[in-house]
């Protein structure tokens, strides 16, 4: 399993994961994010957000889409992890494990 950083060539797969998991979540009418709107938020200068993509056999499985926040009570960094997903034919095979490893 490969864990990589998301290109400007994953957004399609980003929207496909996103509309995925908000349908499995039931709200699938609710997603109005296109590629354009992630395109700008994942690859600006800075950006809004980052994604991570897990893949098996060069083939996309899963996606950990996260932001940077700041504490002013204690100081510190920290990250905010938005949606984190695996396709249902990947489920059980440690995907989901390997992009939270790789957040932390």
């Amino acid at each position: 399993m490969n864990i990589r950083f998301a290109t400007p060539t994953d957004v399609p797969t980003v929207l496909r994961f996103i509309r995925d998991l908000a349908d499995y979540e039931r709200e699938a009418d609710k997603v109005v994010a296109t590629e354009e709107l992630l395109q700008e938020a994942l690859f600006a200068t800075p950006p809004a957000a980052e994604a991570l993509i897990a893949e098996r056999d060069g083939q996309p499985i899963g996606m950990a889409l996260f932001f940077h926040n700041f504490s002013t009570w204690t100081g510190w960094r920290g990250l905010y992890l938005e949606d984190l997903y695996v396709t249902p034919e990947a489920r059980g095979t440690g995907a989901g494990t390997a992009l939270l490893k790789r957040l932390a």
